[in-house]
């Protein structure tokens, strides 16, 4: 992704990570981190660059989504790095299972995909996945966003996301679930989230609303609770699902 990395609270991502490494695993360790790709020199080179960098570990690898699934329950990682196309079971769908597991559900999952606007990567963020990269990212890029991740943050390019969403949920697929509801909502919040859709970062909220950084981010961490949003993302593509965005746009 070259658009720049988001935060779920809307602040540089970066600022996630200790340097490149950081140590946003669980308590003062290293990072641990799960690599899950069908080839195995893809998964080779992740694991080589991620054992080399001080702060992170690698704790296993996965050929298939549910050796991935499998692997997340037993070491419990701090990040997965999921490939999208995989036999026995996808990256999409164990990302939902990772995601869905209590036992799993604080792992962050970060998609790897050949490219940005895919509708494979608009069904892994609503699985659950924490943001997603594209597989020629640089490697300091790979270890940023790891330790962005890693330290509880949303992995998101804003423009990229928008985009992505924009394209893939309006349109009808059986079987998914159904929207989540605006109910309770406030009117306020409902700006932000309209705001958030459009790529809008948290410095840009807060100068567009005459508010304060601090208002922002309460704002945002109601949202999450009210739509059971597990990050940013979600919120994105929740504006979209609910027809949000679209309503906004007609008023302005």
């Amino acid at each position: 992704m070259t658009d720049g990395i988001d935060g779920t609270d809307g602040t540089d991502g970066t600022e996630g990570a200790d340097e490149v490494g950081g140590t946003g695993g669980r308590g003062d360790g290293p990072v641990r981190v799960l690599v899950a790709d069908d080839q195995a020199m893809v998964r080779g080179s992740f694991r080589v660059l991620i054992d080399h960098t001080p702060g992170m570990t690698a704790v296993g690898e996965a050929a298939t989504g549910a050796e991935a699934v499998e692997i997340a329950r037993r070491e419990r990682p701090d990040v997965v790095l999921m490939d999208i196309r995989m036999p026995e079971l996808d990256g999409i769908e164990a990302t939902r299972r990772i995601c869905a597991d209590p036992a799993t559900s604080g792992v962050r999952v970060l998609v790897l995909t050949t490219f940005d606007l895919d509708e494979y990567v608009y069904a892994a963020l609503r699985a659950g996945a924490t943001g997603f990269l594209l597989k020629d990212t640089p490697p300091t890029e790979v270890l940023a966003a790891i330790g962005v991740v890693a330290a509880g943050e949303s992995l998101l390019a804003p423009s990229v996301t928008s985009r992505l969403v924009a394209e893939f949920a309006r349109r009808p697929e059986p079987g998914r679930p159904p929207a989540r509801s605006l109910d309770g909502v406030t009117d306020r919040e409902l700006e932000v989230l309209g705001l958030i859709a459009l790529g809008l970062s948290n410095t840009e909220l807060a100068e567009h609303l005459h508010l304060s950084p601090a208002t922002i981010k309460t704002h945002i961490g109601r949202l999450l609770a009210k739509l059971r949003a597990r990050d940013r993302a979600q919120l994105v593509i929740v504006a979209y699902e609910t027809g949000l965005v679209d309503a906004r746009r007609r008023e302005a």
